[in-house]
């Protein structure tokens, strides 16, 4: 896709003209882990809307909670130690915290699917691509107490999805282990799992990371082409500001469990507005500019079990008050479409 005028693309323009229905709602929630050492307030009071059919990333350094709300989507966090303290996440109009594990189970793959960051991490090395495809087709039929199809009909359908995600020689591939497979075609095998329910939602946590710069691009521009085709709805998790960039049409910022800044890609990359959504944004390098330095930001991520009152990330800014130090900032609305947690926004 060329981008446009004002940086994006025509495609990326019009997917934010166009009125959708929420598909996803988060609201308040708050999440902790308990442990020996006292409770971490890893997610703090997190919100956020996601339409159907949207492209939305998560960016933010490592520890921020990224990850740990794209499991909470699917329930994945362990319990214990994970324990949900309040907050809602509907999905389709159902709150998924309120579910029974097998609800959760008819929901998982067919309705909300998610790629992982490290397939070798959720590949077992000891079985063929084949069967490892195959039972998770037939499990999700299983889960949704359906006719599960039989083991020649679920192989037929496993070579068909890689197949749709640019595999050539899908038997072959069937019939070999995860070793045998470079890093990107491991991470096509994920992204053939994923779509193996025809699911609403595509939760993608930190999907290229692992991989070089020419084969990140690749699985990305997969990741764009399977959204557009079949509709899906996009939630990317990234430290990337360049990979959110090239994929998603809004972005929300993320810091120590607590979204600081969302807004449209493109008008949170003109101008941000939190200080640490700046300091990323300064942390970038600019090709364009020879002359540029990216700077980072002092400091690191406050110990959870121990956060910071007020403001989570006044102690590594540089704009912090009293009135920081003391009282958290609530996310509002500085422009239409753009929500800021900051008190000099």
């Amino acid at each position: 896709m060329s981008p446009g005028s004002d940086g994006r693309s025509a495609d990326t323009r019009g997917e934010l003209n166009r009125p959708r229905e929420t598909l996803l709602a988060i609201t308040d929630y708050r999440l902790a882990f308990d442990s020996f050492d006292g409770t971490a307030q890893v997610l703090d009071g997190v919100s956020l809307q996601l339409a159907a059919g949207e492209t939305l990333g998560i960016v933010g350094e490592t520890g921020c909670g990224k990850s740990v709300l794209a499991r909470s989507l699917l329930r994945l966090n362990p319990a214990p130690p994970a324990r949900v303290v309040s907050g809602s996440i509907q999905f389709e109009g159902t709150d998924i915290l309120t579910l029974s594990e097998r609800e959760m189970r008819r929901l998982r793959g067919r309705r909300i699917a998610m790629v992982f960051q490290d397939p070798v991490s959720y590949l077992n090395p000891l079985l063929a691509i084949g069967p490892q495809m195959t039972d998770a087709l037939r499990g999700q039929h299983a889960a949704a107490r359906e006719a599960q199809p039989s083991r020649a009909e679920a192989r037929a359908r496993a070579a068909a999805l890689l197949a749709s995600v640019g595999l050539a020689e899908p038997e072959r591939l069937l019939a070999s282990h995860p070793h045998q497979l470079s890093g990107g075609m491991r991470q096509r095998v994920l992204i053939a799992m994923a779509l193996a329910g025809n699911p609403a939602l595509l939760v993608a946590d930190e999907p290229t990371t692992a991989l070089d710069v020419t084969v990140q691009a690749q699985v990305l521009a997969l990741i764009a082409g399977l959204v557009r085709d079949r509709g899906l709805a996009l939630l990317l998790i990234s430290h990337d500001l360049g990979v959110i960039a090239a994929s998603c049409a809004r972005v929300a910022v993320m810091y120590a469990g607590t979204i600081v800044e969302e807004a449209a890609t493109a008008t949170l990359l003109r101008g941000p507005r939190h200080p640490y959504a700046q300091g990323l944004l300064a942390a970038v390098p600019d090709l364009d500019r020879p002359d540029h330095r990216p700077r980072g930001i002092a400091g690191s991520i406050p110990n959870l079990l121990r956060p910071p009152p007020g403001c989570r990330f006044h102690p590594r800014c540089a704009l912090a008050t009293e009135r920081c130090r003391v009282e958290k900032p609530l996310l509002r609305q500085v422009a239409p479409g753009h929500n800021v947690a900051c008190h000099h926004a």
